[in-house]
């Protein structure tokens, strides 16, 4: 498999009331094609998500958008364009970061989290010095992380439904 040069291929989701945002690295292979997060359906960061909020697996984009925003959740991903092999985050090179203020300046966001170690490391890297907002890093979703079974991923992710709650 040969490495490409990528452009993120579809846009961040927030609202104005989004009061998480959710970052991860860049959208897998499987993302890629349906031009959505977290595309690939061994990804548990749609069935985490619905165990933390008591919901139903979002099946379609639609369905997926439409609970992000019920929840005011904002989704992106750190990188922007980078040179990566198929979906793997360790091939990631000349990583170029999204530009975070249109989701900072227009939503009322009180955390960050990060989903992954990738994630985490480039945002540390590349936005921090520029927001000087600190994130929280979370256990990948990805089926790459298959150390963690589903029950210890919600377990972890469990600070996401407090951040929510938190008025």
């Amino acid at each position: 498999m040969e490495k490409e040069s990528l452009r993120h291929p579809f846009p961040a989701i927030y609202a104005p009331d989004s009061r998480i945002l959710i970052l991860g690295s860049f959208p897998s292979v499987k993302s890629r094609e349906q031009k959505f997060f977290y595309g690939h359906p061994q990804n548990r960061f749609w069935r985490v998500l619905a165990a933390l909020l008591g919901t139903d697996v979002p099946q379609t984009a639609e369905e997926k958008r439409a609970l992000l925003l019920a929840h005011r959740i904002a989704l992106w991903d750190v990188i922007a364009s980078c040179e990566i092999m198929g979906s793997s985050d360790a091939s990631i090179r000349n990583a170029v970061p999204n530009d975070l203020s249109p989701i900072l300046e227009t939503a009322s966001i009180r955390q960050i989290f990060t989903n992954g170690g990738t994630a985490h490391r480039l945002y540390r890297k590349y936005i921090y010095p520029l927001t000087g907002r600190e994130d929280i890093a979370l256990p990948s979703s990805s089926p790459a992380n298959a150390a963690r079974s589903l029950g210890a991923l919600i377990d972890a992710w469990q600070i996401v439904r407090e951040a929510l709650e938190a008025e």
